[in-house]
């Protein structure tokens, strides 16, 4: 497994996705490396992720460092390879391995990285990278992509651009990946409108059965709620999902998570006794949070790849209220789990229904953990990802 962020020294869903399925594999017998970048997410300045993230004894995990610290990942993204960290990579790879996995590799190799190593190579579209700078489609930092300005908006990013994007090094590259993984259906679609051709087959995340159990004590509102788990980012939607609860008052939000934007949300729910900020929750405390709640919002602003909060949700009997966009009302649909909205009254009147019709709020959440249960947790998706390998095999060998 080859991928930027493995946690703690993670953040977002691609870091806990490799940390998931690396574990899931050992479970039945298989040997899994994983090569991560510290100095990737120190970079960023962040905090160690909570744990604890205990490894199954067949995982061996290698913190990809170099003398030259937070500029090798910084390296890899202006010139899109290993720059500092190209020998080290190889040298891991030479123990000859049966699959090559690669993730997020944005600043732990760039595209270069894609060449490396022998057998079969997957690639897993954990976010839009392949065919965006910014990584997730959200078009100088204000709306949904829809007609890529790529320099522009990586300027509005304050980054500097990445010009071998515009040397066809991304496309040869991708050439020596067997087969690319989507998430969701909608992703596929995505890639394909902006002209990534290469084969994609669709295997969704999931959560296991083992990380749900109720434990932690979080102090939750007398009073019935909502909840928001997520970064609190502009593309996410909090500061607009807590726009909406000035006015709206018959249930509370709770709102876990951190991220630029928490100081400001901190100083725009002042006096708003029904909200309240967590920030970071520790992932044992998250299950109870969410068994209490009487549904959880997602009211991303950006194009979503999947959602892994939404089969939190699901798995605690909870349904979900989705803005209707990217994947999210895709696992809406295939679970019957929750509802979808577009507009600030569709959202209340969703609220309003879940809260004051118990029969409605029990059967979704019935059929969401139904659905998670068959379509999104550890068996079924090990299935697939196995299967997804056996096709590689077959396409390398053509």
């Amino acid at each position: 497994m080859i991928t930027t962020f493995f946690p703690p020294t993670s953040f977002g869903g691609d870091g806990m996705h490799v940390y998931r399925l690396s574990n899931e594999l050992a479970r039945r017998g298989h040997e899994v490396t994983v090569v991560h970048s510290p100095d990737a997410y120190r970079l960023f300045g962040w905090e160690p992720a909570g744990g604890p993230f205990p490894l199954e004894p067949g995982v061996t995990v290698r913190a990809l460092t170099s003398r030259a610290g937070r500029v090798a990942p910084m390296a890899t993204y202006l010139t899109g390879r290993p720059t500092f960290t190209a020998g080290a990579l190889r040298k891991v790879l030479r123990e000859g391995f049966d699959v090559v996995h690669f993730h997020n590799v944005s600043l732990v190799g760039g595209p270069g990285v894609l060449r490396y190593g022998d057998g079969v190579r997957l690639y897993t579209a954990n976010e839009h990278w392949l065919v965006c700078p910014m990584h997730v489609l959200w078009k100088n930092k204000r709306e949904p992509c829809e007609r890529p300005q790529c320099l522009r908006c990586t300027l509005t990013f304050h980054r500097p651009p990445q010009l071998w994007r515009y040397t066809g090094l991304l496309e040869r590259a991708a050439a020596h990946v067997d087969l690319f993984l989507s998430p969701s259906r909608f992703t596929i679609e995505a890639h394909r409108a902006r002209g990534f051709t290469r084969p994609m087959r669709h295997v969704p995340h999931f959560l296991p059965v083992r990380e749900t159990a109720l434990a932690g004590a979080v102090p939750v509102p007398e009073r019935p709620y909502f909840l928001y788990v997520g970064r609190l980012e502009s593309i996410k939607g909090a500061d607009w999902l807590l726009e909406r609860f000035r006015s709206y008052d018959a249930a509370d939000l709770l709102i876990a998570g951190d991220g630029e934007q928490e100081a400001e949300l901190r100083r725009r729910s002042a006096g708003l006794r029904h909200v309240r900020l967590l920030g970071r929750v520790n992932p044992r405390d998250l299950p109870a949070l969410y068994a209490g709640a009487l549904g959880l919002i997602v009211p991303s602003r950006g194009y979503e790849v999947f959602g892994l909060v939404l089969l939190e949700a699901f798995a605690q009997g909870t349904p979900v209220v989705v803005h209707d966009l990217g994947a999210l009302p895709e696992v809406v649909a295939d679970s019957g789990g929750g509802i979808t909205y577009r507009t600030e009254e569709e959202l209340v009147d969703a609220l309003e229904r879940l809260r004051l019709d118990p029969v409605l709020r029990d059967d979704l959440g019935a059929r969401g953990r139904a659905a998670w249960l068959e379509r999104w947790s550890e068996d079924p998706h090990i299935a697939a990802y196995l299967a997804a390998v056996d096709e590689a095999r077959e396409l390398s060998s053509r």
